[in-house]
């Protein structure tokens, strides 16, 4: 039950970054300062350091979790820059702010969501404290995808009540993903696989992604501090935990 828990507060988080994007938006880049920092130091204080022991307490080859590491990078960045070269697309037409394009954006983002919760109910299938770190990441970002679900939606012209509806199916999504992977249990070597790819995905979303969103509009040495404080938070909880 423990990935199911997990979800559920994945699944506040969410709603809860959606509710703060109608009501607070201009401290967001606060909010994703810490968060870019609490994702980063998940990889390198958790994910990297597990992944180095499973591969020589299963005698897996050190090289294929981080070509997943590098895979699951490339492939969440080559997902995000297509899906912006078809918003460009349709944003070169008469109305710039088109209900479809923000409605698109935020059904990824609830797929983003779903291996969010995947990643959660795999990470325990490793071991309860890594099922917990990267909880803990989830729960953190989670809570800027609501955040970004429905400042999409909003931009591009849907109605309160439509993006409302997004950030229902958004926050649900971990819940779903988590409870898939119950019936699922991988072997040794084909987790080691996912922790790398989960490690690629999170690095990048982290520093390529939250991080860059913190500092778009407004940068300023409090939100470096909250980026800092975020990565230092992720290493007193796995110190702890150990």
């Amino acid at each position: 039950m423990q990935p199911l828990l997990l979800a559920l507060a994945a699944l506040a988080s969410t709603a809860a970054g959606g509710l703060f994007a109608i009501r607070y938006r201009q401290y967001l880049h606060l909010i994703l300062g810490f968060t870019a920092g609490v994702v980063v130091g998940v990889v390198g204080f958790d994910l990297l350091p597990e992944i180095f022991r499973l591969t020589s307490e299963h005698a897996v080859v050190p090289v294929r979790p981080m070509v997943a590491l590098v895979g699951g990078f490339l492939l969440f960045h080559a997902v995000e820059k297509l899906l912006l070269i078809h918003r460009g697309q349709e944003l070169s037409y008469a109305d710039h702010h088109h209900p479809d394009v923000g409605l698109l954006s935020a059904m990824a983002l609830v797929g983003h969501s779903f291996v969010d919760g995947m990643g959660i109910g795999l990470g325990f299938q490793v071991s309860p404290r890594v099922g917990l770190v990267v909880g803990t990441a989830v729960i953190a970002h989670d809570f800027a995808d609501g955040l970004n679900t429905v400042g999409l939606m909003l931009a591009h012209q849907n109605p309160h009540r439509r993006a409302l509806g997004m950030l229902a199916l958004d926050a649900l999504a971990p819940l779903a993903g988590a409870a898939a992977t119950l019936a699922v249990r991988l072997p040794p070597p084909l987790l080691v696989l996912y922790l790398g790819f989960f490690a690629g995905f999170l690095l990048y979303i982290g520093a390529a992604d939250i991080l860059p969103e913190a500092h778009s509009q407004k940068s300023s040495a409090l939100t470096i501090a909250l980026t800092c404080l975020g990565a230092a938070f992720v290493f007193a909880v796995t110190q702890l935990s150990d």
